[in-house]
C-alpha cells in the first residue's frame, strides 16, 4: 500500500487539526483531500504554508477559548432551580437529567451551539436539594453550574390515599359466576 503525505487545512475528524502532516493513502489524498480543499501536497516550498496555516490555527484555538471562557463564567452564575412531584411518601416522580439542565441552559442563555453532551452528570438528580454540575464547554474549559432540586408534593397525594389508612374497610368485590 502506497501511502503519501499531506498538509492539512481543515479539522478532520479522527484524522488530524489543521496545519497537521499526517500520512495518509494516495487514494484517499487523490480523491478526497486534495479536490476537496482539506489537504495541501508537501513541496519544498510548503514550509511557508504549514507557517501560515498553523497562525491561523493559533488564532482561532485563542477565539475559541476566550469564547468558551466567556461562557463558562456565564454559567457558573446560574442556578437553575427544577421542581419535580411527588407522592404521599414523599419519593420524587420522576428525575432532572442531563438533558433537562441542557435544555434549560440553551433557554436562559439563548445558545444555539451548546453541544447536547456538555452537560456531565453521572447519573439523574432524583433527590431534593443543590446539586453541583459539570458543563463541558470547551477542551479544558470546564463550568460549574450549582442545580437547586424541589420536590413539590401535591394536596390531594397528602391526604390518605386508600381507606385502610382511614380505618375504613374496603368494599368486597362481586363475583359472578358464568353459567
Amino acid at each position: 500500500m502506497a501511502y503519501t503525505e499531506v498538509i492539512l487545512t481543515a479539522n478532520i475528524p479522527n484524522l488530524g487539526a489543521e496545519a497537521d502532516i499526517v500520512k495518509v493513502r494516495r487514494g484517499f489524498a487523490r480523491n478526497f483531500l486534495l479536490p476537496q480543499g482539506k489537504a495541501l501536497e508537501i513541496t519544498a516550498g510548503s514550509t511557508r504554508q504549514i507557517n501560515h496555516l498553523k497562525a491561523k490555527r493559533a488564532e482561532r484555538e485563542a477565539r475559541e477559548v476566550t469564547a468558551a471562557e466567556e461562557l463558562a463564567s456565564k454559567i457558573n452564575k446560574l442556578s437553575p432551580v427544577f421542581t419535580l412531584e411527588a407522592g404521599a411518601s414523599g419519593k420524587a416522580f420522576g428525575s432532572v437529567t442531563a438533558k433537562d439542565i441542557h435544555d434549560r441552559l440553551v433557554q436562559d442563555l439563548k445558545l444555539d451551539d451548546l453541544p447536547k453532551h456538555a452537560v456531565v452528570l453521572e447519573k439523574a438528580i432524583k433527590e431534593s436539594g443543590a446539586h453541583t454540575v459539570s458543563v463541558k464547554v470547551h477542551g479544558d474549559v470546564t463550568a460549574t453550574l450549582k442545580v437547586q432540586v424541589n420536590v413539590h408534593v401535591p394536596a390531594s397525594a397528602e391526604a390518605p390515599a386508600s381507606n385502610e389508612e382511614s380505618g375504613e374497610r374496603k368494599p368486597r368485590r362481586k363475583v359472578t359466576s358464568k353459567e
